[in-house]
């Protein structure tokens, strides 16, 4: 048995050519992260960043929802992830949902979010922390931890602005608005708006050409685009410099270089 056809608590696993399927999968509470979709999640992303077979991953949310955050009744009966006092809340953010960004800040490999429906509250952050996202009219975005008189606790401030920038964030934190599918392409919290019907096979689409690029490029292109957001230029071009040299050697590169000059395509083989 493969690692990913074991059972997962919340989450389901597939895998078609060299694209993962992600799934959230706990749809009784419209995709609700749980300790258990945390355990989950961080385990098959980290496993998947060292598989050579997975070159994109696509998360996207069981039934009509992508994420919808936090377990409400869980945060209303001090249970689950919400259990203790404010000292232990404080411990289990930590060492609980706080570890999905963390692990996806860390992956070299792409994220694509393919949000099938609303993306609420840290289901907003989690889309924020892929690196593409794909959704359609009826994808819906809320930072609505203020709604219920709390913040985000899982990273939002930084992801969302991140993306989105720091007013269009601020205005997002500050009132709760849920921002729709249209309006979210207009602000960059969407890359693409499809037409419903054609969501998972434009997100297939879309996976597909990023995996047909060189995957040692695309991995060392994406870790550069991330530390520039962070890093001052003179520590950029060095980071540059050194991967570049890296991926000037490789046996894709030169693959690449004589596909260009027969016009044609090329299969690289991510070394």
């Amino acid at each position: 048995m493969s690692f990913y056809s074991q059972a997962f608590t919340h989450l389901s696993v597939s895998k078609k050519s060299y694209t993962l399927w992600v799934t959230l999968n706990n749809p009784e509470q419209s995709n609700a992260i749980s300790l258990e979709m945390v355990d989950s999640l961080t385990r098959v992303l980290k496993f998947a960043d060292f598989d050579p077979e997975v070159r994109v991953i696509v998360l996207k949310g069981e039934g009509a929802s992508f994420c919808a955050g936090g377990d409400v009744k869980a945060m209303q009966n001090k249970t689950g992830m919400f259990a203790g006092e404010s000292n232990e809340l404080r411990m289990r953010y930590i060492h609980g949902i706080q570890q999905i960004p963390k692990c996806i800040e860390e992956l070299s490999t792409p994220v694509i979010a393919m949000v099938n429906g609303p993306a609420i509250g840290a289901g907003c952050d989690l889309a924020m922390m892929c690196d593409l996202r794909i959704g359609t009219a009826k994808s819906k975005f809320g930072e609505t931890f203020v709604k219920l008189g709390l913040v985000p606790g899982d990273g939002g401030t930084f992801f969302l602005q991140r993306v989105i920038g720091y007013s269009k964030a601020m205005q997002m934190s500050l009132t709760g608005d849920l921002v729709s599918g249209e309006e979210a392409l207009k602000w960059g919290l969407l890359n693409y708006l499809v037409e419903e019907a054609t969501l998972e096979a434009e997100a297939e689409k879309l996976a597909t050409k990023l995996a047909a690029n060189p995957p040692v490029a695309v991995q060392m292109t994406k870790k550069a685009m991330k530390m520039a957001y962070l890093n001052d230029l003179s520590t950029i071009l060095d980071i540059s410099a050194a991967y570049q040299g890296i991926t000037q050697r490789t046996e894709d590169h030169f693959r690449a270089l004589e596909a260009m000059r027969e016009k044609k395509s090329a299969d690289y083989q991510g070394r």
